[in-house]
Order: structure tokens, then sequence, then C-alpha cells
């Protein structure tokens, strides 16, 4: 297992915007922290990705409309450990998928099957 911070399974915890306040959308960050496994899939582009559980993808779902670039990506900074990547959050089956590029995963040690928790900040226009 890697350096990154990791968590039993299922545990996730929505933190709202920036600073702690209840969730409220606009110019405010949503910011967001829960656990998964990191899975691979082998789409046209392979990658290592973690689910987003049904409860944060909610959220994430709350805001998309607001920020979303086409197809239904999210733009949003992810952090997993001490590293931080901008990225996007892929919508699948009804929930999110978030991608964990090669240079992230370097950092923080993580590899297939691995559990670890992730942070994603999603900023609204």
């Amino acid at each position: 297992m890697g350096t990154a911070s990791v968590t039993p399974r299922g545990t996730g915890t929505h933190r709202g915007p920036a600073g702690g306040a209840p969730a409220s959308y606009g110019d405010r960050v949503l910011t967001l922290t829960f656990t998964g496994e990191v899975v691979h899939w082998r789409g046209p582009a392979p990658h290592h990705f973690v689910e987003v559980p049904a409860e944060e993808a909610e959220e994430i779902h709350a805001v998309a409309g607001a920020v979303t670039y086409g197809w239904g990506m999210v733009p949003a900074t992810v952090t997993v450990g001490g590293t931080s990547m901008a990225t996007a959050i892929f919508p699948r089956d009804g929930g999110y998928l978030v991608p964990l590029k090669v240079a992230l995963r370097r950092a923080e040690g993580v590899g297939l099957g691995d559990v670890v928790t992730v942070t994603v900040a999603i900023a609204s226009p």
C-alpha cells in the first residue's frame, strides 16, 4: 500500500463549500472528501479511477450543469495524500469516476486495489 491516506471503505464526509459552510452553489467551491478503491477501466483511454459514492455523486450532480464543459465532464482539483491535480470527473452510469493521473499515483505510491482518501474541489462559475 502506498503513502496515500488509507481508511476503511464506505466512509465519506461532505464538507460543503470551502470553509466548512453548508452546501451552497454559485461562486463558491464544493469540496467533497471520500474513500474508495482504485480501479482500472479499459475504455478507449485506459486509466485508474476512484468511484464517487452515491451521496457525494448527488452533490456533484447538483452543480454539474453549472460547471460542465461538455459530455457531462466536471472540472475539478483532486487531492490524494499530499498531491493535487487538475482534472475532470467523468459521468458514468448515473454517478461519477475520479481519474487518478500517473503522476499523482507515482507521487503517492498508489496502485490498483488500494483504498484511498480523495478530496475533490469543484469551482462553480
